[in-house]
């Protein structure tokens, strides 16, 4: 297999290799807020929902997935007030493929993460179980 074709990531897709390798570098440098949210997301401690960072679904690489209810969470930064033609874009891409989209920003996700906890559960309920 050449290092450009597309691996299989589960038994259900398959990624293309710069897919991943792009989501692999996305991991690294997490903002505090990322990493606050992705405390309290991990290992299923949203009341058993499984969510993943930066799972390459299509042309996008969102910041959290849970891919049982087609949830996915987006912490923006002061950088996406530059591109909401683009977030907006990407978002309805994402919202036909199935997914619905929820975002907060940086200083939300520091000053409210139990109130942030609580939309992402809600929205998770309403789409399907753990």
């Amino acid at each position: 297999m050449t290092d450009d074709a597309p691996r299989r990531r589960d038994r259900t897709r398959v990624v293309p290799a710069e897919s991943l390798r792009r989501a692999r570098t996305l991991r690294q440098p997490q903002t505090r807020a990322e990493h606050t949210l992705w405390r309290c997301l991990r290992d299923r401690r949203l009341e058993g929902y499984k969510f993943r960072r930066q799972l390459p679904i299509g042309k996008y690489i969102p910041d959290f997935c849970c891919p049982a209810t087609r949830v996915i969470v987006e912490v923006d930064g002061e950088t996406h007030i530059q591109q909401e033609a683009h977030d907006k874009r990407r978002s309805e891409d994402l919202e036909r493929m199935g997914y619905r989209i929820l975002r907060f920003t940086n200083a939300h996700v520091h000053q409210h993460v139990e109130s942030v906890l609580e939309a992402i559960l809600v929205e998770c309920r309403k789409r399907g179980e753990p």
